[in-house]
């Protein structure tokens, strides 16, 4: 997996070339000179207090700070895609992952889908930061053997055992302590503000709704990918910051286990009235029509990851 980084990826944003794939896609002439009027030629200065910088006019990239800016670059960048079967391209506004499975040993399509994901940046003006693109390798072979080392315009990509994507701590042997110590950790610095609230005499309602808002959400966090693949150790651990919040706030919280079903059976559900997901496939009705067929699985890994859990759970209805 390589994670990529971009230089100032909303600021080198060419707005005729954006203005051009958006006309491709069939976006409306009109449409698109109203976008493009309005990305270039941007008055732009700075303000600390009462002082102001001289104002210089921009005619690149999209706002910081704009809605339209991050819908913008992901119209933008929609034609940067996998050319290889093995490989899929990840995108989530700039934060961009490759994902290549190697089998055999050969490595050749996922390299050549690297550089040519450099040339597309290359002509599309993105500047790939090689300081801080990573690659994380997921290799689960009894005997690894050494894997040659990636270059990016001759510098080669640092190798890490971990990297933070879109929030979630992904680990080279796929397993979450890791992710589950960094959960814990936040989950307990924001305790200290429910204890303060109480101490402030709110009330229970009150103390609940923050837990909601500010603690479970962080739990919660794509818990349909962690969750069912944690150690008991790890469930305790998060389970322990509930049950603590429960006596702060003096009420009864839901457990982190019956969010976790509940978010994995309306996540099933959703892929299931989707005819065009990529995995809509894996959920195949018995002749019954009540339940669906359950998925063969070698390893404790497979079988404590989303689809299979989410089929045994949909089976339990």
């Amino acid at each position: 997996m390589l994670f990529v980084d971009y230089s100032s990826a909303f600021n080198t944003v060419i707005p005729h070339k954006l203005t051009h794939k958006l006309s491709t896609l069939g976006l409306h002439p009109t449409l698109c000179d109203w976008l493009l009027d309005f990305l270039t030629g941007r008055p732009q200065s700075v303000r600390i207090s009462n002082r102001t910088s001289a104002s210089i006019t921009t005619y690149i990239g999209t706002p910081q700070g704009c809605v339209l800016s991050p819908i913008l670059y992901t119209l933008f960048t929609h034609d940067c895609v996998a050319s290889h079967k093995d490989n899929i391209i990840l995108k989530f506004a700039d934060d961009t992952a490759v994902i290549g499975r190697i089998t055999g040993g050969d490595e050749a399509a996922y390299r050549r889908e690297v550089t040519r994901l450099v040339s597309w940046c290359d002509d599309n003006n993105l500047i790939l930061n090689t300081d801080k693109t990573k690659e994380l390798i997921v290799d689960m072979r009894k005997e690894r053997r050494p894997h040659r080392p990636l270059f990016i315009r001759e510098l080669e990509v640092e190798r890490v055992s971990s990297f933070k994507y879109l929030g979630v701590h992904i680990s080279e042997d796929l397993t979450w302590s890791l992710n589950t110590k960094q959960l814990v950790r936040k989950a307990q610095q924001r305790l200290y503000f429910l204890r303060r609230l109480r101490r402030f005499g709110m009330s229970p309602v009150i103390l609940s709704n923050f837990y909601n808002c500010v603690i479970e959400s962080l739990l919660t966090s794509c818990i349909t990918v962690w969750y069912g693949s944690l150690t008991m150790m790890d469930r305790k651990c998060l389970q322990r910051v509930v049950k603590t919040a429960e006596k702060i706030t003096n009420s009864p919280l839901h457990s982190l286990q019956n969010i976790y079903n509940h978010r994995v059976q309306r996540k099933a559900a959703s892929i299931i009235k989707d005819p065009t997901h990529p995995q809509h496939g894996l959920f195949k009705p018995l002749p019954s029509g009540r339940r669906y067929r359950s998925m063969m699985c070698k390893t404790s890994r497979l079988k404590n990851s989303f689809f299979p859990t989410a089929i045994r759970v949909l089976n339990q209805k």
